[in-house]
């Protein structure tokens, strides 16, 4: 028996559904003894896709290496991005806190299920709210930080690129040093994201040039080195945790 979503079935209504339906269906019919569960994450599972929207669909296994490869590829003029991942090592990515966790935790927390007959969707979901509520401020901060080095080695690139009049390269290194500053908000405040538009929309750096954003992780330097990370230090601090 498949579990579903208690919402009406949007497989008739969106073509995007559609195609997920069908890739679904197809990895359960050559894969039947190695799926676990099956579900869509993204716009389609948040029921705010346009016309322009990918599918991205996550193949859940019972053992890691098992199923179909990962795999991305354009279906009836939809863009299919198709994960595929273990049971165990997708626990494991639940419970892991990293730099990436504002652009990753969406994923955990809101995946609606197309085959999922024993909820273990829904368990991924729990064990990430359960480590949430176990993780100390100390450890949003240092990841903080983390990123925070990250921008601030991208900004500098695109400060140097920009004035060798190098304006295509620097405007990348300045679109990676936002997207590392938003990060670093979504940590602070234990914000999640659901890509990086998303999170340089959300907290205001998308449109930030050279100078504001250089102003902006200065700011947010100070702000770490009140939170008692500082992002200056000496050699020995490199080994402290």
């Amino acid at each position: 028996m498949t579990a579903v979503s208690d919402e009406p079935n949007p497989y008739l209504a969106n073509p995007r559904w559609v195609v997920a339906e069908l890739v679904a269906d197809a990895a359960r019919r050559r894969y039947p003894a190695d799926i676990l569960a099956i579900g869509v994450h993204g716009s389609l599972a948040h029921g705010n896709d346009t016309d322009t929207s990918d599918v991205d669909l996550v193949v859940v296994t019972y053992k890691q290496g098992a199923g179909p490869r990962p795999v991305t590829r354009r279906v009836d003029g939809v863009l299919v991005d198709l994960g595929v991942v273990g049971a165990d090592e997708y626990i494991r990515h639940a419970r892991t806190l990293s730099t990436s966790w504002p652009l990753a935790a969406d994923r955990y927390v809101t995946t609606k299920a197309i085959h999922d007959p024993s909820a273990w969707l829904e368990k991924l979901r729990d064990v990430h709210l359960g480590r949430l509520a176990e993780a100390r401020t100390a450890e949003f901060t240092a990841l903080a930080r983390e990123a925070w080095c990250r921008g601030a080695s991208a900004h500098a690139r695109a400060t140097r690129l920009a004035a060798w009049y190098e304006t295509d390269t620097a405007l990348v290194m300045l679109a990676e040093a936002r997207l590392a500053a938003a990060t670093v908000v979504g940590l602070l405040t234990r914000t999640y994201f659901r890509n990086g538009a998303d999170a340089v929309r959300r907290t205001g750096v998308a449109s930030a040039d050279l100078t504001e954003l250089g102003t902006i992780l200065r700011d947010q330097a100070k702000d770490l080195s009140d939170r008692g990370r500082p992002v200056d230090g000496t050699v020995s601090d490199l080994f402290d945790r």
